[in-house]
């Protein structure tokens, strides 16, 4: 497993079933050996698409909810990040495919995809940066790992791109740039002892919920 920072370490120690079941997913199994389904790996594609502008929506959201300079910056570069790169190989390979940009913008919402996008900005909406970092960490996070152990285990190159992108170096940075906003923030508005804050174990169940919102995402992927 990766350390991508002490407190995403401890909160997924405290989600070691969910953890598990959305990074060890047959979806994301599948992707390893080659055996997904070419339609189940587009379909998950497209919405996972439309679930990446929200996301940078919350990331956006982020930007207000930040209470230093540093932290605003953090937060735009993920936006950035996923504007600019993430949303970008979406593109590409669903063009490569014969699915245009526009019609992949048009993608209708599937419920899974509503249910786990409007989780992680309600969290931001009704709380503070520390409410919405614990509902973003699960997808940013969960896809570092995936990456870097598919990149290693891989018996396939069928899925290369997908795996490429989220083992770069790129990606794997702006999961240690993530893990350290989420220890300083803590740090800022609970102290360096954040872990025995009566505010914990609510961060560890919004971080709990979204994992298993990312265990749902992928197996919406096999029902197109």
């Amino acid at each position: 497993m990766s350390d991508y920072g002490k407190a995403f370490t401890l909160m997924r120690d405290t989600a070691q079933g969910p953890w598990r079941d959305y990074t060890r997913h047959a979806f994301v199994e599948g992707m390893k050996d080659g055996t997904l389904p070419r339609e189940a790996f587009l379909h998950y594609l497209r919405q996972d698409y439309v679930f990446l502008i929200h996301f940078s929506r919350a990331w956006a959201l982020a930007v207000v909810k930040s209470e230093t300079h540093d932290e605003m910056l953090a937060a735009s570069r993920t936006v950035n990040g996923l504007i600019s790169e993430e949303m970008k190989l979406h593109i590409g390979i669903c063009e490569a495919e014969g699915i245009p940009q526009d019609q992949l913008f048009a993608t209708p919402e599937r419920a899974e995809n509503l249910a786990y996008t409007r989780y992680v900005l309600e969290a931001g909406y009704s709380g503070d940066l520390l409410d919405l970092l614990a509902a973003l960490v699960p997808c940013v996070m969960g896809y570092g790992e995936i990456g870097t152990r598919l990149a290693v285990e891989a018996t396939s190159e069928t899925y290369r791109d997908w795996i490429d992108a989220y083992s770069s170096d790129e990606y794997q940075q702006a999961c240690y740039a993530v893990g350290e906003l989420l220890d300083s923030a803590l740090t800022r508005r609970i102290g360096a002892n954040f872990e025995a804050s009566p505010r914990w174990d609510r961060l560890c169940q919004t971080f709990r919920t979204a994992t298993e919102l990312e265990v749902n995402f992928w197996q919406m992927g096999f029902t197109p």
